[in-house]
């Protein structure tokens, strides 16, 4: 079948939307028809090369739609299912998913090779395959799935805010709740207030912290962050830092600090160090280029004043329990997505929302893919 798609011929290049063609989804396969998608920053590492994906690429990994087809053996998911494809996929199987560790899951070991599970790709254009984004490929209208990256959700939840939970909300809420394990009491900061890291503001809100500093150089995103629960803000590191001395105990500084900027920095390492308490816990979330390599920290400090430098992927979540979880959560009212979509766009106009991106006017950006 025909569908438009946004592809990545080549680094540092726009998008170009056009239609290609794609194959009918194999034995373990599904065909979703995707109605919205979420305009994540690792679609844009692999426009930079930050992230080492293989082009020409169809991207995007963030999105909701529902099921179309299934290929031969599916039988958890069926036509008119509505689903949330995860950006990892969970096998069940691997030891990983067997200790509830699925963001770790083995089958997630080919990821960023463009290719389906069995080494082939669905997608073709101008004459060639054009490969995956983390088997995904949402910046589409259609798109053949592996079953294991699916999650099926409640028909009543809107697609729109749905989406978001394919990476962008699950990795912030869970860097705070599940790797950084925010308690009740506690202050916390978050570095870096897009789409991440408004939903870590709302994971340590709902761990029930005390105190919440998010900082960020952009007045609108710390403004946004208030609505999400943020109780005080900062532009910098260096600031954020001065305000934890005054609005700690005897300024004992942060008891989490989790970093969820655009491009990660080695450099940036010791000042966030700097924010947390003796026995502090420091949460590297954002993705920094695989080149790389070195850190700047104290390692006295790490191990005299006790202090831990934690990463996590996909915020250390176990897709299949906890996308339904937070879903049940925004059902209740007590996580906001609705409120995280700043602005909507189309295919067509998916390098603007880049730019937005980047100028910093987007919480999270949703493109609209146009059946009509």
């Amino acid at each position: 079948m025909k569908t438009r798609a946004a592809v990545l011929w080549d680094r540092n290049q726009p998008w170009s939307v056009e239609e290609i063609d794609l194959d009918p989804p194999k034995a373990g396969e599904v065909l979703v028809k995707l109605i919205h998608t979420g305009m994540c920053h690792s679609d844009d590492h692999a426009v930079t090369g930050d992230m080492p994906t293989i082009l020409p690429m169809v991207g995007g990994h963030e999105g909701a739609g529902i099921v179309e087809e299934v290929g031969e053996g599916v039988t958890a998911l069926k036509p008119g299912d509505h689903v949330v494809p995860m950006f990892i996929p969970a096998c069940g199987q691997c030891r990983w998913c067997a200790q509830g560790r699925s963001n770790l899951c083995d089958v997630g070991g080919t990821l960023m090779m463009g290719i389906g599970l069995d080494g082939t790709t669905r997608l073709h254009a101008r004459g060639q395959d054009v490969f995956t984004m983390c088997f995904l490929s949402t910046f589409s209208q259609y798109a053949v799935m592996n079953e294991h990256s699916l999650v099926k959700i409640p028909d009543d939840i809107p697609l729109d805010a749905a989406a978001l939970v394919g990476c962008g909300v699950t990795t912030g809420y869970g860097s705070a709740v599940n790797t950084a394990k925010v308690q009740p009491g506690e202050t916390v900061v978050v570095v870096g207030i897009g789409g991440v890291g408004a939903a870590a503001v709302q994971g340590a809100r709902i761990a029930g912290a005390e105190q919440i500093l998010a900082v960020d150089p952009v007045e609108f995103k710390r403004d946004q962050a208030k609505t999400f629960g943020a109780t005080h803000t900062a532009a910098s590191v260096a600031d954020a830092v001065e305000l934890l001395k005054e609005i700690t105990p005897g300024g004992m500084m942060a008891d989490a600090a989790i970093y969820t900027v655009g491009i990660a920095r080695g450099d940036e390492i010791a000042g966030l160090m700097s924010l947390v308490s003796k026995g502090g816990r420091v949460v590297v979330t954002a993705v920094s280029p695989m080149e790389d390599t070195q850190v700047t920290m104290s390692l006295f400090e790490l191990t005299i004043w006790q202090k831990e430098l934690r990463g996590t992927l996909f915020g250390a979540a176990n897709g299949r329990k906890e996308i339904p979880t937070l879903l049940r959560l925004y059902q209740s009212g007590q996580l906001m997505l609705d409120e995280m979509i700043t602005n909507r766009y189309t295919l067509d106009t998916i390098n603007e929302g880049y730019k937005d991106m980047h100028a910093g006017v987007n919480i999270r950006g949703v493109i609209d893919l146009d059946h009509g």
